[in-house]
């Protein structure tokens, strides 16, 4: 019987950096691992080294820390199954191979890249709807089965190029119980046989997953659905090893689509969008291009896991907002969905928006603090404080708070020519002098009693509260931006408003 114990795996290929729907993946991965008390690990899978990026590793391991999605076992962690980088386990896939090529379940095929071309190009010919290397063509083709034994010992013996095949069954049903899409008959028929062993002594994604999901007793294959296809390969591995008893619970999850839901996330489609697809900020070691991260968009790292768990996955209550501890508790596979699930770039800037202002203000204080300081900006805790109590509701990602605050930190430069024209009229001077000398004999400098004095004289003075508000919010910010007026002059101090309001009569009405 299969390892009752659960353990699961993420096994991506450092060709690159960590796609979101890796990323989608991994969570599911980890979810499940800590939902059932399990173990969830991280494997390498570099067995294509003419792929290999470099940095690409490095990168898949800072994405999933910033994550949080902390590894049980594997790369950078050690453990009982290792080693953990398939390219250090050349010779452990060796002897499966052999053990296969003995049973009479794998041979070797010599052909040249001309001759299977050739083998394609006939078929095409023919009309053939299938143009695989397959029970129908290997009898065709220069291998272990169609040549004699001693012509094969030559072509070994002089080192002639080999690949190592799976021998398919010709006509055989191959059944696969997914959870998440259910019963799934295959027809060996329309499978070739899958190079397993390669001509550079590596053995292929098909021979080296099965045989490390079974020697690090993998209970649960959780991966992405264009690897349904490559599943009856490996349930035929499994049965061919004499494994078929430890054959490990597979659940293949949908896509994530574009925002249009027509097709694949992919690159192109952030850069057209202008939103990121990684985790973290990629650079192409080839290129030097650079590629933006969530991280350095700005998500909260929570609002980021949060937003991948509800791609494809329905957690059975009304709720969109969920901590980790929440995500694991209600996490089941029966729980994913078949269709695709559509990224919506909109709405994940919603998600982090509600992270935000859920955050304490000292919290949002300390990181605006590093922003302002980046700026040579030097100021009080308590102040910033003040002011992110004042604006979170108006920013999805604290970066943009300098746009709604940076009038507390430097007085207009120009003042909006749109708000002059419309609402600087001839007495505003006069109205900004005397409400200035009013600002002045105040006593407790507070938002309440400069409301107060300000709508008295407005009242006494028989003037609109549009007439004038403006005007003075004009004088303060250098346009119509902020929040509650009254609590921005009293943010600013009684000395630096009515400087501001004394400047810009003396500027607007010089020009």
């Amino acid at each position: 019987m299969r390892n009752e114990n659960v353990r699961v795996r993420f096994a991506p290929s450092p060709t690159g950096p960590l796609h979101i729907g890796g990323v989608r993946t991994t969570l599911f991965n980890y979810l499940f691992a800590r939902k059932n008390n399990g173990k969830f690990l991280l494997r390498i899978e570099d067995t294509d080294q003419t792929r290999y990026v470099p940095g690409a590793e490095d990168y898949i391991i800072e994405s999933l820390k910033w994550c949080n999605l902390e590894v049980d076992e594997g790369v950078g962690v050690g453990g009982p199954y290792g080693p953990y980088r398939q390219s250090e386990r050349k010779e452990i896939y060796h002897k499966y191979a052999q053990e296969l090529i003995d049973k009479g379940f794998a041979y070797y095929a010599f052909d040249t890249p001309e001759e299977l071309n050739a083998m394609r190009e006939r078929l095409k010919e023919l009309k053939s709807e299938n143009q695989q290397y397959n029970a129908e063509t290997r009898g065709e083709m220069r291998n272990s089965l169609s040549l004699p034994k001693e012509e094969v010992k030559r072509l070994m013996e002089e080192g002639i190029p080999f690949v190592i095949r799976l021998k398919v069954p010709e006509n055989e049903t191959i059944h696969l119980s997914d959870i998440v899409y259910g019963e799934i008959d295959f027809q060996s028929s329309q499978l070739d046989d899958k190079i397993l062993y390669k001509s550079d002594g590596m053995p292929t994604y098909h021979l080296a997953n099965v045989v490390d999901d079974h020697l690090m007793k993998i209970s649960h294959v959780i991966r992405g659905s264009e690897w349904i296809n490559s599943t009856p390969t490996h349930i035929l591995l499994y049965k061919y090893l004499g494994w078929e008893d430890e054959l490990p619970v597979f659940a293949h999850m949908p896509l994530t689509l574009k925002p249009s839901g027509k097709g694949k996330l992919s690159k192109r489609d952030g850069i057209a969008g202008g939103f990121p697809v990684f985790p973290i900020e990629w650079k192409n070691p080839e290129t030097g291009e650079i590629y933006s991260g969530y991280r350095e968009s700005g998500y909260f790292t929570d609002a980021f896991i949060n937003i991948l768990a509800l791609l494809g996955w329905n957690p059975g209550e009304d709720k969109e907002i969920m901590s980790m501890d929440e995500m694991i508790s209600l996490f089941s596979l029966e729980r994913i969905g078949k269709s695709g699930s559509r990224f919506d770039p909109e709405k994940a800037k919603w998600f982090n928006h509600q992270y935000l202002i859920a955050k304490t203000d000292d919290e949002l204080a300390k990181l605006y603090l590093q922003i302002l300081e980046d700026k040579g900006i030097k100021t009080e805790f308590n102040f910033v404080k003040r002011i992110c109590g004042l604006i979170k509701e108006r920013a999805n990602f604290v970066e943009d708070f300098w746009e709604q605050s940076f009038f507390f930190f430097q007085s207009p430069e120009s003042y909006d020519a749109k708000i002059v024209k419309k609402k600087w009229k001839e007495n505003t001077p006069q109205i900004l002098r005397e409400l200035s000398e009013r600002l002045e004999n105040i006593d407790e400098f507070v938002a309440p009693n400069i409301e107060k004095v300000i709508k008295d004289y407005l009242s006494e003075k028989n003037l609109g509260m549009g007439q004038v508000m403006n005007v003075i919010r004009l004088s303060l910010v250098g346009s119509n931006k902020g929040p509650d007026l009254f609590l921005i002059i009293e943010l600013l101090g009684k000395e630096e408003a009515i400087r501001r309001i004394k400047s810009a009569i003396e500027k607007i009405e010089s020009n």
